[in-house]
């Protein structure tokens, strides 16, 4: 029996980006346990901040639900005192952090000065020493200073973390901005800075969210230099405060998760103001070096 070309079943033809029903399950598949990973630790965490200190340990989640860790977090240790120092060395460092990265990025991206090649091999190389090489010499140099034990030595310690860093995306982010802009400001009449203030830096809001985003950060979640710089419970940050709750008996586990929640509320928020220039910002910023 001969079969005929016009009776022979013809394969069906995906279409460009269709998958099949195997590969569409084993992708949901992934993306399903790969969510429950990145979300299960958070959720333990809130979880037992819920829990009795008797069960901390155990998988109970849901037995005896309580808020007394929060309660006595917030009645009967420091933890006021270590939130507000963390919230204004963290207000402190992103205010001037994106003041200094942004006009140093600015001048670098627009203006021809000696030392400007190496001004930027300085930023960059600082990038690649670790906190262990870096704590030793930043503590005499504030010991020197009189600047141990305060906000103000934390908050310059800080910089020479978040700056160079941001300085260097800033600088990539102004390059894509068309010079013509700072030309029609001199045309009208605008000094360099007024230029930079009033025509440039609102069209860099992108980059100065994620030079923000990250200056909170690094100073917000930093530990070695906040317990090693700061002594006294009224001085401490929420790094070394949280440091008490564990000891060589033990650790608190209800007051560590319940300060955990509590810590991570404004780094929270601080995102959800960001999270819309993130992509942009770091995307131009990464352009041009």
């Amino acid at each position: 029996m001969v079969t005929t070309a016009a009776t022979t079943p013809r394969a069906k033809v995906r279409r460009r980006g269709e998958r099949s029903p195997l590969a569409s399950f084993g992708l949901h598949a992934t993306l399903i346990v790969t969510s429950v990973i990145a979300v299960f630790p958070v959720l333990w965490v809130l979880l037992t901040s819920l829990k009795p200190a008797k069960y901390a340990n155990t998988a109970d989640f849901v037995k005896e639900t309580t808020l007394a860790n929060y309660r006595q977090l917030l009645e009967d240790t420091e933890f006021l005192a270590w939130f507000a120092n963390s919230l204004i060395v963290a207000a402190l460092t992103t205010v001037l952090g994106v003041f200094v990265a942004a006009t140093t990025g600015y001048a670098v991206s627009r203006f021809r000065f000696p030392g400007k090649r190496g001004l930027m091999w300085t930023l960059l190389i600082t990038q690649m020493f670790p906190v262990a090489v870096l704590i030793v010499p930043i503590y005499n140099i504030m010991a020197t200073l009189g600047l141990l034990n305060s906000a103000t030595g934390l908050v310059i310690t800080y910089l020479t973390i978040a700056v160079p860093f941001c300085a260097w995306m800033m600088k990539g982010f102004f390059d894509t901005i068309p010079a013509e802009i700072d030309e029609s400001g001199q045309v009208d009449g605008l000094t360099p800075f007024g230029t930079f203030w009033r025509l440039i830096l609102p069209l860099a809001k992108p980059g100065i969210a994620v030079t923000a985003f990250y200056s909170f950060i690094t100073a917000w979640g930093e530990v070695a230099y906040a317990s090693a710089f700061l002594v006294g419970d009224e001085n401490l940050t929420l790094a070394g405060g949280l440091q008490k709750f564990v000891n060589q008996y033990g650790a608190q586990w209800g007051l560590m998760t319940a300060a955990s929640v509590l810590i991570a509320i404004p780094a929270g928020l601080v995102f959800l103001f960001a999270q819309r220039h993130l992509v942009t910002g770091m995307s131009a910023g990464a352009v041009k070096g």
